[in-house]
Parts: structure tokens; sequence; C-alpha cells
């Protein structure tokens, strides 16, 4: 009886044994204080849903603050707690911080961050990032991608409010446009935040534009459509994620097109609902983003323990499946997709079209 109670004993502390070192340290750094303390706690939120479903998985949170001090202390933290790999980093200054204290420990990190840079400069810096989000660029590129197609056989005319983001939008919209051969009616330079554009709006109405691009903000474009319809002008005015915001004096019309992202919310899977119902949490800002990267932070140190490949061949080979759709890094590890897409308002909100 003795020797069969040692060898049972003995079989499950080998089993307890197996399972701490099969466990899966995660580490998590997010703005847990200071002017972003909400964006980072729907982060950490999101992660900690994810993590419920998941008995191997420990979670270590640390707060960077949102700053570059933060976010070097947060990363020696998560170095010490042998995490092997990070969830977060929600602000250029703490990511770019981090990443030489994370790249020396061999640490990928997955990160919503647009900052191009990160991911631009890998084969100089080395750094491990993978990007679970848009680019700075993404963008202008879905502009140009995006309505070249559709104003193929329109007239169309490009306008920009002459801040350095409009320009680049428009910039890039009319370069790709000569790319296919096509030319606007009118490329033109308009003063924001006026009273009224009838000025421009009847220089595009002289040129025939049917259809025009304002990279500019949504009270212009507003104030545009209004005085297009005072002279009777029919015409589709069209712009950037920045028409995502809201009204002010004047109304956005119905009709007006939007290369924008869509709201995480409405990504959500029924599955990740239901996770974020039962942990009392609300689908909004970084809610779903943090529960995607919990996930995928999860299957890829799954996979790469499991095959015995480093952590980076895992996040660079595998597609994942996810609460807010399926999700596949580029080489560079930027996402294979561009997450932009072409939106119309209906009066109320932007629909996203076919």
């Amino acid at each position: 009886m003795r020797l069969v109670t040692f060898t049972l004993l003995l079989f499950s502390a080998m089993g307890t044994l197996s399972a701490r070192s099969q466990e899966l340290v995660i580490g998590l750094s997010a703005p847990l204080s200071g002017d972003f303390q909400l964006l980072g706690e729907q982060w950490a939120d999101g992660a900690r849903a994810a993590a419920t479903r998941d008995q191997t998985t420990q979670m270590v949170v640390t707060d960077d603050a949102c700053t570059a001090e933060g976010g070097a202390a947060a990363a020696r933290q998560l170095v010490d707690a042998q995490v092997t790999i990070v969830i977060g980093f929600l602000c250029t200054p703490a990511i770019e911080a981090a990443m030489p204290i994370l790249k020396e420990a061999g640490i990928p990190v997955i990160t919503p961050v647009r900052t191009s840079s990160l991911t631009d400069q890998k084969d100089r810096t080395g750094w491990p990032v993978y990007r679970l989000g848009p680019r700075a660029d993404d963008e202008r590129e879905a502009v140009a991608s995006l309505l070249v197609p559709l104003w193929r056989e329109e007239f169309f005319a490009i306008v920009d409010d002459g801040t350095i983001h409009g320009r680049e939008l428009a910039e890039n919209l009319r370069a790709e446009a000569e790319l296919a051969k096509l030319k606007p009616v009118l490329v033109d330079t308009f003063r924001p935040q006026m009273d009224n554009q009838i000025g421009l709006v009847g220089r595009l109405r002289r040129a025939g534009a049917a259809y025009v691009f304002v990279g500019g903000d949504r009270s212009d474009v507003a104030i545009m459509a209004r005085d297009a319809g005072n002279l009777d002008y029919s015409v589709t005015f069209a712009g950037g994620e920045a028409l995502r915001s809201a009204d002010g004096p004047v109304p956005l019309p119905e009709g007006v097109l939007m290369v924008g992202l869509p709201e995480w919310r409405d990504l959500a899977t029924p599955e990740a609902n239901e996770v974020l119902q039962r942990a009392g949490v609300l689908a909004e800002g970084y809610t779903l983003p943090g529960l995607a990267a919990f996930e995928i932070a999860a299957k890829a140190s799954r996979e790469a323990m499991q095959a015995g490949v480093e952590m980076t061949d895992a996040l660079s080979r595998l597609s994942f499946s996810t609460g807010m759709g399926e999700i596949h890094f580029n080489e560079k590890g930027d996402l294979a997709d561009n997450p932009y897409r072409l939106f119309r308002y209906d009066g109320e909100q932007f629909v996203e079209t076919d």
C-alpha cells in the first residue's frame, strides 16, 4: 500500500510539474494611469476576458503610462517575469523605449500602434513587432485603391485643406489616378473652417465634377454639401476617416462617402460578445483588440512550444481566428490586409458599401 501510495503521489507531482512547464506567461503593457488610462483599461479588460477561458495561461500586467520612461520600466518588469510574448504598448513613446529591451530578451510584441517605422525599419532594428491595427499610411493607400476604380468612368475632383494629413491623402489619390491614366477635372486647396465654401463649390460645378474627394474635416465637407445643394448642384463628396466625428453646426448629409475603419464593436464575433458579456465588459474602444491580441499571443505561444520553433516564426506563419475576425501578419509584421473600407452615410451612421 505504501508503494502504491508513493507511486500515485509521484505521478501526481509529475503531472503538476508538467502542467506548470506548459503554462504560458503572457505580458501586457498599457497606460493604466495618466491621460490615456481609459484606453489602457479597455485593452486590459479585453485581454482579461479572453484569459478567463484559458486556465493554462498566466498574464503579467504592467503600466507603461504612455511614456518613454514608463515603457522602458514596463519592459524590464516583463523581462524579469519571464514572459514569452507581450501585448499592448498603445503609445509610440512607450513602445519605442521598450523594444530594445524586449528585443534583447527575444520577446515579441503585438501592438495596435500605427507608427509605420516600427515595422518598416525591422531590417535595421530587428524589433519583433506585430501590428494589430492599421499602419499610419494605410488610410491614404486605401483612399486611392478604393476610389480610383470606383471613379474610373466619372468626372472627379480632388481638394484638400492644406494640412499635412489632408494634403497627403489628396496627393496620393492624384498620383495613383495618374498612374491609372485618369486626370481629375480640378485639383484645389481650400481654406478650412469657413462659414461657407461657395467659391470652391462654384469652381467644382464649372469643372463638371460629379464626385469630389475632400482631404479635410467633417464640418468642411458638410458645408460644401450644403452649399452645393443651395446651388442645385448634384455632386457626391468623399473623405477619409476624419468624417467619423460629431456633427458641427451644419449636419453631414446623406450620401457622403468615407474611406475609414469599421467600428471595433461591429467586428466582434458572437463568441467574443458572449465572452465579454460574461466578464461584464462592453465591446468598446480597445476592448476587442485587447481580446484578440491575447488570443493571438496564446495560440502563437502554444504553436511555438509544440513545434519547437521561435515565437516569431509562429506569428509570421499562422492565421489566427480571433474575436474580431481572421488575422494574418505579413513578412514585416503588419496586417496582411488593409483594414480600411468604403462606407456611405445614411443620415445617421456610416454603412459599409459592397
